[in-house]
């Protein structure tokens, strides 16, 4: 049968009834009529299984409770050292999710050939079997006119075997173009930390042992990394006396628990941040430990006056005397205060308590100051703090963390013909390393990924138009700011197959819908993370058979594509896949399943293996066999060990870097490849900065689309405590507990605006407003805020969609959203040096009746 919208209604409204039983379970009468009010009624006997959670990157490990083969409750895993107790609350969604009705239930194919948001794509079920036939037929298209290179995949969520889907699979094929989600979720924040101390990743921030914390565009109680954790130790760090400060033109909710708040203008983060160098330098209080001293004792940091390098003897940094010179001895706190919006008594005062707590303070950096056109400089002058101060790898400081000791995974290179050599080194379909876009990821040009210019790049047919295309765990559809783009480009798209639990914005686009199982329930999972001064990684075994007829896109969907291509003469990707062996017996994988479990137990052997252990330190848990390891759950590390980086830090003088060599060598080899000079670079990527100011963290106006004149409020777009990476909507617990935001609406969408504002505007609560940016509009209700600073108007991302299901959209049927996607309006612009899409700072909207 054919299945329109109408009819998967439909169908979903019936399947409603029984994922209601599906989700049930057996309750004693009695129990429910003898538990009084406030008393907690006992669970039914069942049993207490590991697993985790990818709702964000927090990746926490989590215990689910399951009753006669069902999942009922959620909690998180003791076993884990990086956190404990309570638990963030996105993770409890998950069981709404997987027993969803509105779920994909089985494969499907469209039926019409027109693509459009207003075209209905008049999907019919079909079987795996024909779904891929039908995806191996059009791979096989690609090679046999050779343009292999036209097959793309595009990658959001992923777990810790990911490489075989997303790395190897394309390779083998033939194409360069596996394109990750990474730059619409944080490069920018990955950028100074890496310019600075040679880190390019995530960073782990020792709470426990602090005095002084600052938060820095981050939100950590609501969203960021390691929710769970947090929301169990800022109660003790408060008890303790640790002072924290929030920085965040919001009230958020970790402002509300900090005792300073500093509302800084959008996008003026580095004029804060170079204030408060100068006065920690000007007052003499950064760490002599770490960054060094003068030769003769005598501080020469006067505000407006230069300092000669060789009377400075620096031991763990370099370059402190340079960023004087060319940058900080002019900017004052009075200077700042103009700029930024906070007054320079705070910006002092905070300066000051900060670098006399250390080494035992921290900033700790989110995206909000560095995921601007101009962000990178902030990136860096924010993370620079810490180097000033010593807490850099240091007790109570800022840590690096440590990765989970995986083995590698069979590579793709001894499966790959001569077409699969040549075709794989074409272009990447997201521009990255062009001129314009250096993306210099790990110091590296053009190694960065740009996620939101796939859209352009299709729509300009630069470098190629692709023609086939899996997604797997992505909308880029809602997720990319420019929505309309998006849109636009996969209506180009010849064939497109969308793996995915739920129908979306994107699906709506797709040729094959493959349905996808639940990583937290239905399939084999792992992943990793840091926190606490531990690394975690949890595993899960598939829990409960699946409710509808999904598969794991990273296991199963892979394995019976290769079955497919060796039917068809191309046995290159089955012959990789059988390379992953059970590292017990040996035996060869003969179905999708044992492919996945294989494959964790081939990564995760050097963990639960006694005879892979080797005399190494920092080993962490040990295990006597995997079926130990498995009914675990979860392995930790040893305990961090402090100052292990000092002078031997991944940058090109393997000290901290104020003067960022590592920086100078990235942009020059981008420049030399593109025969000018690292000025032009700067310009063309709409930096101001020259000389060498390129090299050093440095202040940049913020770079904003609409003129204040037209479009008078700076925009804010946030996290919501909910919404597990904009896929929770379609759950009614996201929709009855919205208001856990601070000034959201149940059941609906809002945008806020400070009072006196909207007094001006002659605007009240809850009308009904049109929100207009210089590139999009969307409709939703006017929620005045006082946790506001004036000329900013702040909205939470996650509503807005129209083909989620029938509990996000306001009626699915007619695909009316409820309430307004953020991205419609963002502008796709991008921090450019390190690829990011910018979301915060970096444009004007204005407001007005609807």
């Amino acid at each position: 049968m054919k299945l329109s919208r109408r009819s998967f209604i439909q169908v979903s409204a019936v399947a409603s009834v029984t994922a209601f039983l599906l989700s049930g379970c057996k309750k004693d009468p009695e129990v429910l009529e003898t538990t009084k009010p406030g008393e907690v009624q006992p669970l039914v006997e069942g049993e207490w299984k590991p697993s985790g959670c990818l709702g964000c990157t927090s990746w926490c490990a989590k215990q689910v409770y399951i009753v006669d083969g069902r999942a009922i409750k959620i909690k998180a895993n003791d076993e884990s050292k990086i956190h404990g107790g309570n638990d963030c609350p996105r993770a409890h969604l998950a069981v709404q999710q997987v027993y969803d009705a509105d779920r994909i239930k089985q494969p499907m194919k469209r039926t019409n050939p027109k693509k459009g948001r207003d075209e209905d794509p008049m999907f019919v079920p079909i079987s795996w079997d024909e779904a891929m036939d039908t995806l191996a037929d059009k791979i096989m298209e690609l090679r046999t006119n050779n343009e292999t290179h036209k097959f793309m995949l595009l990658r959001g969520r992923y777990t810790n075997i990911t490489d075989l889907f997303y790395s190897s699979m394309p390779k083998i094929i033939g194409s360069p173009n596996n394109i990750s989600h990474s730059s619409i979720c944080a490069e920018a924040e990955k950028f100074g930390p890496y310019y600075t101390q040679g880190y390019w990743n995530y960073r782990d921030y020792d709470v426990q042992n602090t005095k002084y914390m600052i938060c820095w565009g981050v939100d950590p109680l609501c969203s960021n990394r390691q929710v769970s954790h947090y929301l169990n130790v800022f109660g003790e760090l408060l008890k303790k006396g640790v002072k924290i400060v929030t920085i965040d033109p919001k009230y958020s909710s970790t402002a509300a628990k900090s005792h300073v708040w500093m509302p800084v203008i959008p996008g003026q983060d580095g004029a804060l941040a170079t204030a408060m160098a100068h006065v920690i330098l000007a007052e003499g209080l950064w760490s002599r430990e770490f960054v060094g001293d003068f030769t003769d004792g005598n501080n020469a940091f006067i505000s407006g006056k230069n300092v000669k390098e060789e009377t400075f003897e620096e031991i763990h940094t370099h370059g402190v005397v340079k960023w004087w010179n060319l940058e900080l001895k002019d900017r004052t706190p009075e200077w700042a205060e103009a700029i930024c919006g906070v007054d320079a008594a705070t910006i002092r005062n905070v300066a000051i308590e900060f670098a006399k707590a250390a080494p035992y303070s921290m900033v700790f950096m989110g995206g909000g100051s560095n995921m601007q056109v101009r962000g990178a400089y902030n990136s860096m002058a924010v993370h620079a703090l810490n180097g000033l101060v010593g807490c850099i790898d240091h007790e109570g400081g800022v840590l690096t963390g440590r990765s989970a000791k995986l083995n590698s995974l069979p590579g793709p290179d001894d499966f790959m013909d001569e077409m699969a050599k040549t075709n794989s080194k074409n272009k990447k379909m997201d521009q990255r390393g062009t001129k314009q876009f250096p993306a210099l990821k790990e110091g590296k040009p053009g190694s960065g990924v740009i996620t939101n210019r796939v859209a352009d790049a299709i729509l300009a047919e630069d470098p190629y138009l692709p023609k086939v295309v899996i997604g797997y765990f992505c909308n880029f559809n809602y997720s990319c700011p420019g929505t309309d783009r998006w849109d636009k480009a996969m209506s180009k798209i010849e064939f497109f197959a969308h793996c995915v639990t739920h129908y979306s914005e994107m699906s709506h686009f797709a040729d094959l819908l493959l349905p996808s199982t639940h990583h937290m329930f239905e399939q084999m999972a792992s992943a990793a993370q840091k926190a606490n001064s531990y690394t975690h990684l949890w595993i899960t075994q598939r829990l409960i058979e699946p409710v509808y007829d999904v598969k794991n896109p990273e296991s199963e969907v892979l394995w019976m594509l290769a079955e497919k291509l060796e039917q068809r003469g191309f046995s290159n990707l089955l012959d990789f896949c059988k390379t992953v062996k059970d590292p017990e017996t040996g035996s060869e994988p003969t179905n999708g399943l044992e492919f996945e479990l294989y494959a964790y137990k081939t990564l995760t052997q050097s963990i639960w293996d006694p005879t892979k252990y080797t005399e190494l330190e920092n080993h962490g848990d040990k295990f006597n066999s995997w079926n130990e390891f498995i009914q675990k759950g979860v392995w930790n590390s040893d305990p961090y060990k402090f100052k292990g980086l000092w002078s031997k830090m991944k940058t090109e003088t393997t000290k901290f870097e104020f003067y960022s060599e590592t920086l100078k060598k990235a942009l020059q080899e981008h420049a030399d490849k593109h025969n000018t000079d690292v000025d032009d670079i700067l310009a063309t990527c709409k930096y101001t900065g020259k000389g060498e100011q390129a090299f050093i963290p440095h202040y940049e106006p913020p770079y904003m689309e609409g003129k204040v004149e037209q479009y008078p409020f700076a925009y804010i777009d946030s996290k919501s405590r909910l919404a597990r990476e904009g896929r929770s909507a379609n759950c009614s617990w996201f929709q009855e507990f919205k208001d856990a935001d601070p000034g959201d609406i149940k059941w609906s969408d809002c945008i806020k605006m400070n009072p006196k504002d909207a007094i001006e505007l002659g605007l009240k609560d809850g009308d009904k407003v049109k929100v207009t940016s210089p590139t999009g509009e969307i409709v939703t209700t006017l929620k005045l805020w006082e946790g506001l600073r004036p000329g900013t108007v702040q909205k939470n991302y996650g509503q807005g969609h129209w083909a989620m299901g029938h509990v996000a959209a306001e009626d699915f049927e007619k695909k009316l959203s409820r309430g307004g996607n953020s991205n419609v309006i963002i502008p796709a612009d991008y921090e450019r040096l390190s690829g990011a899409t910018a979301y915060y700072g970096s444009f004007r909207v204005k407001i007005e009746r609807a």
